[in-house]
């Protein structure tokens, strides 16, 4: 999964995405809207053939890559979280 940076504004950013992993997009996703700086977020696919899927942040104070940084490392936390605790019960 690559992004690349479409449109940047002082309150949003707009990014494409290929080959996206929506496993991790919808998480993503989730965690950028449960940030209480995040005005939106959006994944749009758009056609399969002829589209590539974009995200869209947009922030009401802050800057929307810092916010998408934060989601990102909440979400790697998290995996974290889970993997030790796997670990831990497989021993």
């Amino acid at each position: 999964m690559e992004f690349r940076l479409l449109e940047k504004k002082k309150d949003s950013i707009k990014l494409e995405i290929k080959d996206p992993d929506e496993t991790l997009i919808y998480p993503l996703l989730h965690e950028l809207l449960q940030d209480k700086n995040v005005a939106d977020a959006r994944y749009l696919k758009g056609h399969p053939q002829l589209d590539r899927p974009t995200l869209t942040v947009e922030v009401k104070e802050g800057k929307p890559q810092a916010a998408l940084k934060k989601a990102a490392k909440s979400l790697s936390n998290q995996f974290l979280e889970a993997r030790q605790l796997v670990e831990k019960q497989l021993g």
